[in-house]
Parts: structure tokens; sequence; C-alpha cells
């Protein structure tokens, strides 16, 4: 006998995630695991999964573990230049298909696309929807390249600087909403702070993306975004002045999640 560790005396541990750990390492999915689990680890897999557990206790996401996290019906690629995507976040998508139909010609712009998951997921359930996104990292945007399906016109700008001179029919975003000394950032430590955080308040951007925005919609087109949980009534007093016919929803928690008002 070797004495190497099994599979099994590894998922008779308590150790967080180490089911998805061990199917990383091995290239096995859970019911393999299960089926061959008195298989033997060589010494290669024993220091990368040891290496790995390390990580994760540690702190460091799965996501990033992993380079990559489910968002809707795609599985998307992840870095640390990256935001993970929340499944909170898909919400915007739910309200967002039922504002135009999916084979409607449309113009839609996501701001801060960070890896994508907006613009991709809309570009592949309305394949008629023309989706532009931006975002201030090149790092973000590589991945986000990398995640696209469909033709998206990716701009590396912050919020609308540099964009083209067009208009939209919907602008939608998930910025940096966290105020900058919330308790909450230290279980956000891995993620890049630039994409988290926005001044005292957590508002600065959405601020800025709200005064911006009227130039760059259509008459009677939509402002979409997420924001945090006691953020609802400051956004919408933001809102009041330009936009009309102001919707809130709540996400699958029931918290505040998401402000939708049209521009006319």
């Amino acid at each position: 006998m070797s004495g190497r560790k099994t599979i099994n005396d590894f998922l008779s541990e308590d150790l967080i995630d180490i089911t998805q750990l061990l199917t990383l390492v091995l290239g096995q999915n859970k019911e393999q695991l299960y089926t061959y689990s008195n298989y033997e680890l060589t010494n290669k897999e024993l220091n990368k999964l040891d290496e790995l557990i390390q990580h994760r206790q540690n702190g460091k996401p799965f996501a990033y573990l992993s380079g990559s996290q489910g968002f809707y019906h795609l599985d998307f690629k992840v870095s640390p230049a990256t935001l993970i995507p929340r499944p909170e976040t898909e919400l915007l998508i739910d309200i967002a298909v039922e504002l135009f139909r999916p084979n409607q010609k449309i113009h839609a712009l996501d701001l801060g696309t960070g890896s994508g998951v907006i613009a991709i997921t809309l570009a592949d359930k309305c394949p008629a929807w023309q989706l532009s996104a931006t975002d201030q990292s090149n790092d973000a945007l590589k991945i986000a390249k990398l995640n696209a399906t469909r033709k998206i016109d990716f701009y590396c700008c912050n919020w609308f600087k540099t964009l083209p001179n067009k208009k939209f029919d919907l602008i939608i975003s998930n910025p940096p909403y966290i105020a900058e000394n919330d308790p909450h950032l230290k279980d956000l430590q891995f993620e890049p702070t630039e994409a988290l955080i926005s001044g005292k308040d957590g508002l600065d951007d959405i601020r800025t993306i709200i005064k911006l925005a009227p130039q760059y919609l259509n008459l009677g087109g939509y402002i979409l975004l997420e924001h945090g949980y006691n953020q609802k009534i400051e956004i919408t007093n933001l809102l009041v002045n330009s936009f009309t016919n102001i919707k809130t929803y709540k996400d699958y928690n029931g918290v505040d999640r998401a402000i939708l008002a049209q521009y006319s």
C-alpha cells in the first residue's frame, strides 16, 4: 500500500468546497468522484489540491480558483480583474427582456461590463439587439471579449467618456455602489475595489451615470441600475429630475436591488 490519501479521505474531511476543489484537480465531475472514491491521488495532485485548499481557507473565492462562474444560462470566465457574477444581478436580465422583444432592433449599452455577463447574456437571449459595453479596466475587457459569443462593441472608458456619438434605447449597469467604509468590504477583499466602492455613501458613480445618461438615451429610452439594499430612495430622488415611470424591484431574497426609469 502506498499510503496516499484517497478521494474518499478528502470527502470525509470538513474542508470548505472540498468536492469542487477535487473536481478541479482531477478533472472529474461530482458523480465520478463518488464512483472512484478509492482513487489515490498522486503527489502532483496532492500538492495542487493542498495549494487550492490553502487559497480557499484564506478566503479566496472559488470562482477565482476555477476561473469561471455560472450566470443565468451561461458560464463565464472570471479573473481577479473582474467581479464575480452574482445571482442578484440576473434580475437585471429579467427586467431588460421584458422591456423589448428579443427580435426588436434596439441599441443597448452595458456600463461597467466587467466580465461581460450582462451584455453577453442579453446578446445571447436577444440576438436582434445591438449591444455595446464599456469598462475602464483593460484587463476586465480582455475577459469580457473572451466570454463574448456574439458581436458586441466594447469600449475602454470611464462610463460614457469616449463613447462614439450614438443614442441608446436602454442603458443598463451594475456599477460600484458600496460605501468606502462599509464593513462588508472585508468579505470582498479579493475582488477589485474599483468595481465595488463608490465614495462615502456608495452613490458617486450612480450620480454620474444618472447625470450623463440623458445625453445618450433616445427619447422614451430606459435606464436600469442595480443598487445597494438601502439606496432606493436616494436614487429615486436623483432620477426624478430627468426621468419618469420610475419602478423599483426586489431581488430573489426580497431585498431592494434594481431601479428602472424612462427618459421622456
